[in-house]
């Protein structure tokens, strides 16, 4: 099996249950991919920790922990901050982005996001072939 050909292990970290959803089809069925989904901060900080997925797409909104909380504690933790984050978020104001970015958050995708284009915009965020 080539490296290519191995599938990608997402993360996905969102409250909203349609969300989720909605995200975890468009990667099976469009990209290929193997889902993971915590619908809390603390569930997913322990599944990014157990199951190390080759990356997470990461709320900014969450009710138990922000999102750049939750960024800060998966950059601490030795076996989490080698993994990539992508913010899925509707705070696409110049002054949130670079709010993100010196917090070294590098990749977002605005909500609501176009599921037909989402596999391809992860794709490009990360350099995936």
């Amino acid at each position: 099996m080539s490296i290519s050909s191995i599938r990608k292990r997402i993360l996905i970290i969102d409250d909203e249950d349609d969300i989720r959803e909605v995200t975890e089809a468009c990667l099976r069925t469009l990209g290929q991919m193997d889902v993971l989904a915590a619908a809390s901060s603390q569930e997913g900080l322990k599944m990014a920790e157990r199951e190390q997925p080759d990356a997470i797409l990461l709320d900014v909104m969450l009710p138990d922990m922000d999102g750049t909380v939750v960024f800060k504690h998966l950059q601490a933790n030795p076996r989490t901050c080698a993994i990539p984050v992508i913010l899925l978020t509707a705070k696409v104001q110049a002054s949130d982005r670079q709010r993100f970015h010196e917090l070294g958050m590098q990749f977002f995708i605005a909500k609501p996001f176009d599921p037909m284009t989402l596999v391809e915009q992860i794709k490009i965020a990360l350099g995936w072939d």
